[in-house]
């Protein structure tokens, strides 16, 4: 039987950066998937998931500085295809990466990646998922061991092993992204990316990748940034998004205790991309 999800439409006024910060809220909130639209947001989450009080800790609801109104219905994750295709549009990097749907024409780039979300997080269109693309761009992935987690689409992943990566696991805690990225890591011809289900309790007890992406959210990367270091090998590189401007201070004071220095970021509308290295 299909999972039943409710589909709630937020109305956001101004669009920006309030649309960014309340899907950054919702997600803290259990939230699994967004799409962003002209006047807002349209945010899934599972129906069985659901509680009452779902909204009470997205404080951007009741901030002043913004208008925000929403409506709610059931739908079924057989919809979700139709209401992926209407919204997402390609998504080029740099002149360098695209990121399209299987309906999308190709185009003549270096690297094409293709990708079909289904509930899931990162086709490209999120500034941070942009932002990492940027970084596995700009740097050298060749005969790298690396892992991607919180895979979501394993849209970073994919293009990581493009760029010449040899071995990858690909680790996300939501069933639905596990089986998405296993059916995108075929549709691109991957042979080197292996998708698990967990979080970083699964991970190895000793240092085992040259990179580490963890494009996720603040509390998470700071809960598991011993983690993260305990299997990174030295001099090894640790990509890190999903966070705000106001946020990296704390990161860069949690990595720097671990003996993780700070290399340079990237910015866009407030998300940051960080580059460490061990």
């Amino acid at each position: 039987m299909p999972e039943t999800y409710l589909e709630y439409t937020f109305t956001v006024k101004p669009v920006q950066p309030g649309t960014d910060i309340l899907i950054a809220e919702l997600g803290y909130a259990g939230f699994e998937s967004f799409v962003e639209t002209e006047t807002g947001v349209l945010a899934y989450i599972q129906k069985g998931e659901w509680q009452e009080n779902i909204l009470d800790t997205v404080q951007i609801l009741s901030s002043e500085g913004f208008t925000i109104e929403y409506t709610t219905q059931e739908i079924a994750q057989t919809n979700w295809n139709a209401e992926w295709e209407q919204n997402f549009k390609p998504i080029e990097v740099d002149g360098t990466c695209l990121v399209r749907a299987p309906f999308h024409e190709a185009r003549d780039v270096p690297y094409e990646i293709i990708i079909e979300p289904k509930m899931s997080f990162g086709t490209g269109h999120h500034e941070t998922t942009f932002m990492m693309l940027q970084h596995i761009l700009e740097n050298d992935w060749g005969n790298k061991t690396v892992l991607d987690m919180g895979c979501g689409t394993a849209v970073l992943a994919i293009l990581a092993e493009k760029r010449g990566a040899t071995k990858l696991d690909a680790i996300d805690i939501d069933t639905w992204c596990v089986e998405n990225s296993q059916e995108n890591v075929a549709r691109n011809g991957c042979d080197h990316i292996s998708v698990a289900l967990g979080d970083a309790t699964v991970l190895p007890s000793k240092p085992t990748y040259d990179t580490i992406i963890a494009n996720i959210n603040r509390n998470i990367l700071l809960a598991d940034m011993a983690t993260y270091h305990r299997c990174l090998k030295p001099k090894g590189e640790l990509y890190l998004s999903g966070f705000y401007k106001e946020d990296l201070p704390q990161l860069q004071e949690c990595c720097n205790k671990l003996g993780l220095t700070f290399v340079d970021k990237k910015e866009q509308a407030n998300w940051i991309a960080a580059k460490f290295v061990n």
